[in-house]
């Protein structure tokens, strides 16, 4: 089972946003949870230029294998011009949640 899930950040503007995508992904079985940690506040250069803005952060459990759907549900639903959509192995983790997460997804 090791390197078979994933863990996806997707950062979003607000809480609308991130209850639409990380709905959209359970509903649609290509995540068996979307966690929303609101109060994120995220410091970056974007067109050259530094930015502070509060944002809302969605962590996705999925499996590697629905990665790349994962990825085009989230570019069809995020408003931004480049989201934020970066996927970290779990490399251990409780045997039940991660058989949970398989029973739970396409």
């Amino acid at each position: 089972m090791m390197n078979e899930h994933r863990i996806v950040l997707v950062t979003c503007p607000d809480r609308d946003a991130a209850v639409k995508i990380g709905s959209a992904l359970v509903e649609e079985k290509l995540a068996a949870c979307a966690n929303l940690v609101e109060g994120v506040t995220s410091i970056y250069r974007w067109k050259n230029e530094i930015h502070q803005d509060a944002e809302a952060l969605l962590l996705v459990k999925t499996r590697a294998a629905l990665f790349a759907d994962v990825e085009r549900r989230v570019l069809e639903l995020h408003p931004y011009e480049v989201p934020e959509i970066i996927a970290c192995d779990i490399a251990a983790g409780n045997l039940p949640y991660l058989n949970w997460i398989d029973e739970s997804t396409t």
